[in-house]
């Protein structure tokens, strides 16, 4: 078939020249009977503040969560960090003169 002739015919091919699936038809999508009772509400997109208070909460929702977390997370982490303190001081002691004399008097 050729372009002209479909261009010629009442059904345009879906997907080209503005002609999508369903377009004709949205809202009767093989209901019968008309929907009721459906109510829609909107407000402008210039009249909404989209990020009205995201500092605010932002800053107070970081803390709670901080401070429900902390206790869970702190005191492995304090001592992770005093073991591997002790494992550097121990290690440097062990290899340096005072360490290997000391070493090979037991």
């Amino acid at each position: 078939m050729r372009p002209t002739q479909i261009l010629r015919g009442d059904e345009l091919p879906i997907g080209k020249y503005g002609h999508y699936l369903n377009k004709d038809t949205w809202g009767h999508l093989g209901c019968v009977l008309p929907q009721r009772g459906v109510i829609t509400y909107g407000i402008s997109a210039n009249r909404q503040n989209v990020l009205a208070g995201a500092g605010r909460d932002a800053v107070f929702n970081t803390w709670r969560r901080f401070s429900r977390q902390v206790l869970y997370w702190a005191p492995p982490l304090i001592a992770a960090y005093y073991a591997m303190d002790w494992a550097n001081k121990r290690n440097e002691y062990l290899n340096s003169k005072a360490g290997r004399a000391a070493s090979q008097e037991s």
